[in-house]
């Protein structure tokens, strides 16, 4: 019997391997994985030069707490990838994982007007669905029903008010003028922050507003005092096309750069915990200008070996010029899901962008989401016994019904992989 608490009661294969796109078990079964896991891997498994620039640093100095010393590898990694952005003076506050990346924002949202002495605005608008992490902070932020219910008693609801999900069926800046009733409702001089991913993942596969809708939400956070917050924890580093996905909004009037971006996941790709995010100036110094520190902080935060990781995914993904690849790849494999929808009368929509890929499924009578979930769930297995790993969901309609599927393979993707991944999908639709 095993001594481990798994996440379900499903039987879980024992992975032993990685290997580029795919993963394989202990019985030499070989897995594509079509959503790096919780599109984290971005680079593929089992990369020596990530694994060789680990141990190096482990050798060199494994470990420091925050609150005594920087290291070189960090000072280093914070300049590159504040070099990233388009406006100069950012500052990166590391941390291990995504959850604790916007729990971060969040935190320091509340600190930032509290140090301007505006201690009324500590609520923050999201988003109706979002997935923001399973921390209580970072999960209250969250638009999503199933996985907030059972904990809905520790959270204060009235802190966290909701905006309606983008509509591709509205104009970009019509649609993020929505925000503007949600603020009045809340009280404009209690809000701190708005928090959206800039293609929502795990909650509402893919989905993305329309031109104008950032550039606009920018401006409604400055003109009423709050500042814009990306969570960038999935879309970051190339996953959806660009180094970060608010830059596909970018007018002449907003450089597409937010007051905070969080990010996580693929920042590592997975060869160790790695997340954080990128402060403005503004909110820098006025936290460090008003009490001096930003009264937070986690025990492996900046850990030395899990940035070495990250600086040499980070160099892989520059000189490899992957963001390109996620964007031309992305454009390839929306075609074949394409072509997959007119064979699977269920897939109702299919979006995505760069590797960042959707698929909407219903009832094809209706072309509305089936009464209960579970379509997405029998694919996602249907696709797991043929070889293929996806990521399976449901709830963006309603918290219940609305089911999806969510498609991220590694950026390092080849083509006859990409080949592959659809085929193995058809036969999954074929079967479920």
């Amino acid at each position: 019997m095993s001594s481990v608490f798994y996440r379900s009661k499903k039987p879980y294969p024992v992975a032993v391997r990685g290997e580029g796109a795919y993963l394989i078990d202990e019985h030499g079964r070989r897995y594509l994985d079509g959503a790096s896991g919780a599109l984290v891997a971005n680079l593929g498994h089992g990369n020596a030069r990530i694994a060789d620039a680990m141990r190096a640093q482990a050798l060199t100095l494994p470990f420091v707490h925050g609150s005594q010393f920087t290291s070189p590898v960090l000072e280093a990694y914070a300049a590159r990838l504040a070099g990233l952005l388009s406006t100069p003076g950012y500052r990166f506050w590391a941390v291990s994982g995504g959850s604790e990346a916007t729990e971060s924002a969040i935190k320091l949202a509340r600190q930032y007007h509290a140090e301007r002495g505006d201690t009324g605005r500590y609520k923050i608008i999201t988003r109706r669905p979002s997935y923001h992490g399973a921390s209580l902070g970072s999960l209250a932020a969250s638009g999503m029903g199933a996985r907030r219910e059972l904990y809905t008693p520790l959270m204060n609801d009235a802190a966290w008010p909701k905006m309606p999900k983008p509509d591709p069926q509205l104009d970009g800046r019509e649609d993020a003028r929505r925000l503007e009733a949600v603020i009045q409702e809340a009280g404009a001089g209690t809000v701190a922050a708005f928090m959206a991913e800039p293609v929502v993942g795990a909650s509402d596969a893919a989905l993305a507003p329309n031109s104008g809708y950032y550039a606009e939400i920018a401006a409604i956070c400055a003109r009423h005092g709050m500042l814009f917050i990306a969570d960038e924890v999935m879309t970051g580093l190339g996953r959806a096309g660009s180094l970060f996905a608010t830059a596909q909004w970018a007018t002449p009037e907003w450089n597409g750069t937010p007051d905070i971006v969080v990010l996580g996941k693929g920042l590592a790709a997975g060869y160790a915990p790695l997340a954080g995010l990128l402060a403005s100036p503004d909110v820098y110094d006025t936290v460090m200008g008003g009490s001096g520190a930003f009264k937070h902080g986690f025990t492996y935060a900046g850990h030395p070996v899990s940035v070495a990781a990250g600086a040499a995914a980070l160099d892989i993904l520059q000189e490899q010029d992957l963001v390109t690849r996620s964007a031309t790849l992305g454009t390839r494999l929306l075609d074949g899901l394409r072509d997959l929808q007119r064979e699977a009368p269920a897939i109702l929509e299919v979006r995505g962008r760069g590797l960042m890929l959707g698929l909407v499924l219903g009832d094809p009578d209706t072309g509305e989401a089936y009464a209960a979930p579970g379509i997405a769930e029998r694919v996602g297995r249907a696709a797991m016994a043929a070889g293929l790993i996806t990521y399976p969901g449901s709830g963006a309609v309603d918290g219940v019904r609305g089911d999806h599927l969510l498609l991220g393979p590694p950026l390092t993707l080849q083509d006859t992989e990409a080949d592959e991944l659809l085929a193995l999908l058809r036969e999954a639709f074929r079967t479920a």
